[in-house]
């Protein structure tokens, strides 16, 4: 395979709103390039870039893929990525090592909620952007339509480098509005037939070339000054422009595309090759590792290797597959290299560049280059591998905290410890899941950015590990306390043919602030307890608060002080006085007037504008209370503080009520008094969740 500096190297990364066609689009690329003899097809599930099993079967991008052409001397690396708001994560993690995105639309639906978030992560990375407008073909598919849509989304700086030769099923090809010449496509497999403008078609072409030119003039001072002088702009002049405002975010060129029907494609490529900036134009953002200061430097294959590793694959047969991007020197086969965040060596065994799931072995990836590698000892996602020369280092990935748990639990006995080991793969493949045991509630959780998510990771449980398991709603972590201080009395005695058991404490309760969990104080003088005793009252105490005393959750924030009791100098012992302790709990609790507490997160609730009056009604009907509003373009953004429970299906109401459009956010803040009305209710169901672990005990004995 032909080596590629990085001046010759496009990356770039196929975004959209799910269901737009990106992975379609790829394929077709690919076909056209030479790449694949066949053009795959999604219905058909023989797509290269979408290869896993749940992808195929629910015929969505579920995880992002690498593949590349080779087209007119250049190297296009695409990243094919999840357009379904639960794997957005992913999306974000490819734009950080592309240096463009191709923003794929549907010609029928315009701008669509996903298309609007990945246009702000595009903003955010500062990443040029190439608008495809896809499924021209399709009924009801219309230029217009969906340019005003999206000139209305994200400025007039879109702009259209092609239209259309007729729409819907009339659909055969595009108008090339920078070289002046119509490009037909006749069918699959066959090549793009290159001529004169159709005549219907002349005054518009040459009013969007006008637009066009006037566009790229106005991104450049001394290009404004000759259209002034000239009225119009040179070929030479308006191809170089059009390149520079490209690259600086001053235009966003559209161009007329139908995947499906190979219509278009072959003009996308030249157009990405063209217009779209080089691995050598934008390099990734880097950091000296001595000073933590923004560096500059070139991407070229001479100097000390950096790379960065942006996904981590987690392949039950080839085991850890780690990809990456080589910013800047070079990485060869076989070596051994610093990860840089680890602090530890590599050893690199074969490098290989993606096809989908296919490894192409190769010897060395330069840079500007996308590479794998497996079996990997240390390195995961976001790590920086590099030559111990090289003093670059990359900011890690931020990726999305979860948002929605679930408990899970093992359809057979004994899948306990293959189901962590199986989720900690999947973790490093996807490090938005999170999983952890409960420590009050003792369920195992498993967490992500919504039921999807969660739902897809337990397929990938099942498909790829053999573990198949139950997704339950979690227990919510409620606590008890107490609102009224008392004394209490706690006797344990009890004898028997030989040496009895006595021990007796006198402790008085009382509340603490919320949040201060437990404090015991000693207060015994005069020998009443033998000093040996008393932390066995302690611990009695601490086990009977453990369990509670109105629903089985521990109780918290109270003072138990320990100031009176009597002992035996023969009967009494460890034993005796952690009972006479646990007693002594059981009878303040009596007095005490115990209550439950919930927990209290802060929910952050990002949706456009006009569904805010319905959003904060659904916060107040779930008790929550509204912290403050605040506007950010089209979208506001709600915080609030809710109690968990009521936050457990949220993420449902949320998407029903924006259309998709909307997200949440939420962490812990703080426990609060469950109302009073809801007690019976929490109480009944503690109770009744109890007996069904008994009866769960019995039936495994």
């Amino acid at each position: 395979m032909k080596v590629y500096t990085a001046e010759n190297i496009r990356n770039v990364a196929l975004v959209g709103h799910s269901g737009s066609g990106k992975t379609q689009l790829a394929a077709a690329m690919l076909f056209d390039a030479g790449m694949i003899n066949r053009l795959g097809k999604v219905d058909e599930g023989n797509t290269v870039t979408d290869f896993d099993e749940e992808e195929i079967s629910r015929k969505h991008t579920l995880s992002s893929s690498v593949a590349f052409a080779e087209w007119n001397r250049a190297k296009i690396n695409f990243i094919d990525t999840p357009g379904v708001a639960n794997f957005l994560s992913d999306t974000r993690a490819a734009m950080r090592v592309t240096d463009a995105a191709v923003i794929v639309v549907d010609a029928v639906s315009g701008v669509e909620v996903q298309t609007e978030k990945v246009w702000n992560t595009a903003s955010d990375e500062g990443a040029p952007c190439l608008i495809v407008l896809n499924r021209l073909d399709r009924e009801r598919a219309s230029l217009d339509r969906s340019l005003a849509s999206l000139r209305e989304a994200f400025g007039r700086e879109v702009v259209p480098i092609q239209l259309p030769i007729g729409e819907e099923r009339s659909f055969e090809g595009v108008v090339d509005l920078v070289r002046m010449r119509a490009v037909r496509s006749p069918g699959e497999g066959d090549k793009p037939v290159a001529g004169d403008i159709p005549p219907a078609l002349a005054d518009a072409a040459s009013s969007a070339r006008d637009s066009l030119i006037e566009m790229v003039a106005e991104a450049d001072d001394e290009l404004m000054e000759k259209f002034f002088d000239a009225g119009t702009l040179s070929q030479e002049e308006l191809e170089q422009g059009l390149r520079s405002a490209v690259g600086s975010r001053r235009i966003f060129p559209l161009v007329c595309t139908s995947a499906l029907a190979n219509i278009g494609i072959q003009p996308l490529l030249d157009a990405i090759n063209t217009y779209l900036p080089s691995a050598a134009d934008r390099p990734l953002p880097a950091v000296a590792r001595d000073s933590g200061e923004s560096v500059s430097y070139d991407a070229d294959e001479s100097g000390p290797a950096a790379a960065f590793v942006w996904k981590t694959i987690a392949d039950p047969f080839a085991g850890r597959i780690t990809l990456f991007r080589v910013a800047a020197g070079a990485l060869a086969s076989d070596e051994t290299v610093q990860n840089a965040t680890k602090g530890s060596p590599e050893r690199l065994g074969s490098l290989a560049v993606m096809q989908g799931k296919t490894q192409n072995a190769v010897a060395r990836v330069n840079a500007g280059d996308i590479g794998a590698v497996t079996k990997l000892r240390d390195t995961h996602t976001s790590d920086t591998l590099c030559d111990a020369a090289s003093t670059l280092s990359f900011a890690p990935i931020a990726f999305a905290e979860p948002v929605l748990s679930y408990a899970i639990e093992p359809k057979s006995r004994g899948d306990e410890e293959k189901i962590s080991t199986s989720l900690q793969r999947l973790q490093e493949e996807d490090p938005t899941i999170r999983y952890a045991r409960d420590p009050q509630t003792q369920q195992l959780l498993l967490s992500g950015q919504g039921q999807l998510h969660i739902e897809v990771t337990v397929a990938k449980l099942k498909r790829r590990f053999g573990v198949e398991v139950n997704l339950k709603l979690p227990r919510i972590p409620y606590r008890e306390t107490i609102t009224a201080a008392t004394e209490a009395h706690g006797r344990h005695k009890k004898q028997t043919g030989g040496h009895g058991q006595f021990g007796d404490c006198k402790i008085r309760v009382e509340p603490l602030p919320r949040g201060q969990d437990f404090e015991f104080a000693n207060e015994i003088f005069g020998g009443s307890i033998p000093r040996q005793f008393i932390p066995a009252v302690e611990k009695g105490i601490h086990e009977a608060r453990a369990k509670g005393f109105l629903a089985g959750y521990p109780m918290v924030d109270f003072r138990v002080t320990l100031h009176d009791g009597q002992f035996h100098a023969v009967d009494s012992n460890e034993m005796s006085f952690k009972m006479a302790g646990r007693l002594a709990f059981r009878d303040a609790m009596s007095r005490a007037r115990p209550t439950l507490l919930e927990p209290v997160m802060d929910v952050e609730v990002h949706a456009p504008s006009e569904f805010a009056g319905d959003l904060m009604g659904s916060l107040n009907g779930r008790r929550g209370r509204i912290g403050g509003m605040e506007t950010r373009g089209s979208a506001t953004i709600i915080k609030a503080q809710v109690p968990m429970a009521e936050m457990l299906t949220y993420e449902q109401l949320l998407t029903s009520t924006t259309g998709g459009r909307g997200s949440y956010n939420m962490e812990f803040s703080h426990y609060e008094e469950v109302p009073a009305h809801l007690h019976s209710k929490v109480i009944a169901a503690a109770k009744a969740d109890r007996g069904e672990a008994t009866g769960d005990e019995e039936d495994g004995e």
